[in-house]
């Protein structure tokens, strides 16, 4: 039986003097090291992890330690750690060294969080399979014929195979809630703008949100109230005061949940999904819920429009990657134009040209107002729907993905196939609000399902006392 599934029993093992810092150190880099094939990890930090663990060892007999001593974390690799390399799984930042630390990260360092690692992705979060990375794909450690899903594949796997505590992820369109349903594991895209976006490396600015995988909720609301919160570095980050969500798990109130007719009867759904969701929605019926089905007649709009204002921003942001101050530089120029062009053709992957050349379309002068403007307004529309919905029910119930996880080059060939794996994600990023995926059972092979919940605004205490509650004993039973 492995050990360390959970913070909770870091802590008493801790408090037992069963262990120290440093032993759960080499745990996990022993698990790192067993399980290499799963490609999950792109750097360890064994070095700097075994010394934040001795120093962390002392404060815990100094009785100075942080309420996060002993938790374990592992970085999406786009995320900045001072004097350590960041290349957003991309030729193009080959070797580039950040020089300072993101917010989100510092905050878990000074309450004595341990960072052990970056953890492969998708090519600057670009993709749903993990299969986009310069360092090659990420398996799914229940089935390593199968995707982990993307873009965060390797935070995933990280916690599904037990290689660090929690991990951090990023969730542009679903990439955190896709792969957590693809690996059986919880996953959190909180509020845009809970989380200060300081030291993460951009795709579209205004979708990214730092996110967390975890193996329990508890653990989940204690690492996002750790990093919540305003941040002078972020001038998008709200100042909206942040509750100790670990603390509110309590969950004993009949709830308003309402489920989309669109998805739960969409004909992309595979039937185990749809039969495991339509269980659960009955279970919380008989529980004494009040559950209603509700029309959300602009989802057709909603993964178009995410696609053109995601990748008209991914071409805005992109563009300072030229080879010029950092990172990769084509050594076949012969003059200022060619090093431009070639080192941007060599250095992004092929889904990354894909995405930059679309948004560059999308904003040339003559079909800005046609693509980029008509898609703010539908998004406007969009947000306001949901939010008029979340304002009605505490909570909307949707399964995470049409799919259980799929083999390696399944949709290699088809863009829009892989697209279509974010259809029932893409609405809390386009609408900002909070959402967390959930184990919900297994397919006729073994493969998870995942159950998707979504909250209004800035109600994550809320989303993680229903989610706590929907994965219980006392539920499940």
């Amino acid at each position: 039986m492995e050990k360390f599934r959970s913070f909770d029993e870091i802590r008493k093992s801790l408090e037992k003097k069963e262990t120290d810092c440093k032993a759960i150190v080499k745990y996990y880099l022993s698990n790192i090291e067993t399980k290499a094939q799963l490609n999950a990890f792109v750097e360890v930090y064994s070095q700097s992890a075994l010394e934040q663990a001795e120093t962390i060892d002392e404060k815990i007999a100094s009785g100075k330690a942080g309420k996060l001593a002993g938790m374990v974390i592992g970085i999406k690799d786009v995320l900045c750690y001072n004097e350590h390399e960041s290349n957003a799984s991309s030729k193009i930042l080959e070797g580039f060294e950040s020089q300072f630390t993101g917010t989100a990260i510092q905050r878990l360092i000074d309450q004595d969080a341990i960072i052990i690692g970056r953890l492969n992705c998708d090519e600057f979060g670009m993709g749903s399979s993990n299969e986009n990375s310069v360092h090659g794909k990420v398996l799914n450690a229940i089935d390593e014929s199968r995707v982990p899903g993307g873009s965060s594949g390797g935070s995933a796997v990280a916690v599904q195979a037990n290689l660090c505590t929690v991990s951090l992820g990023t969730d542009t369109g679903g990439s955190v809630r896709q792969p957590a349903a693809f690996t059986g594991v919880i996953g959190i895209k909180p509020t845009y703008s809970r989380i200060s976006r300081y030291g993460l490396i951009a795709y579209a600015s205004s979708f990214d949100t730092i996110g967390v995988f975890s193996n329990n909720v508890k653990d989940n609301a204690l690492v996002l109230e750790t990093m919540a919160g305003p941040d002078d570095f972020d001038s998008t980050s709200s100042r909206k005061p942040v509750p100790s969500y670990s603390k509110l798990l309590h969950f004993d109130k009949p709830a308003k949940i309402a489920y989309l007719k669109e998805t739960v009867h969409s004909e992309a759904l595979q039937p185990e999904i749809k039969a495991n969701t339509l269980n659960v929605l009955e279970k919380l019926k008989e529980e004494g819920h009040e559950v209603e089905e509700v029309n959300f007649p602009l989802l057709d709009y909603v993964l178009p429009t995410y696609y053109i204002l995601t990748t008209a921003e991914a071409s805005s942001n992109l563009s300072r990657f030229d080879g010029v101050k950092y990172g990769y530089r084509t050594p076949n120029a012969h003059n200022l134009e060619s090093m431009y062009k070639l080192t941007r053709s060599e250095g992004f992957g092929e889904e990354v040209k894909r995405r930059i050349m679309l948004g560059t379309f999308v904003l040339s002068a003559s079909y800005y107002d046609a693509y980029f403007t008509k898609a703010q307004k539908v998004r406007r529309l969009i947000k306001e729907y949901t939010e008029d919905l979340l304002t009605k029910y505490d909570y909307i119930v949707l399964p995470t993905t049409p799919s259980t996880a799929f083999k390696f080059g399944e949709h290699s060939n088809d863009p829009v196939a892989m697209y279509l794996e974010d259809l029932f994600t893409v609405q809390a990023s386009v609408s900002g609000v909070p959402s967390i995926s959930i184990p919900n059972g297994k397919d006729e092979k073994g493969l998870p399902i995942g159950l998707q919940i979504m909250a209004n605004s800035f109600k994550e205490a809320e989303l993680y006392a229903f989610a706590n509650y929907l994965t219980s004993a006392t539920f499940n039973n």
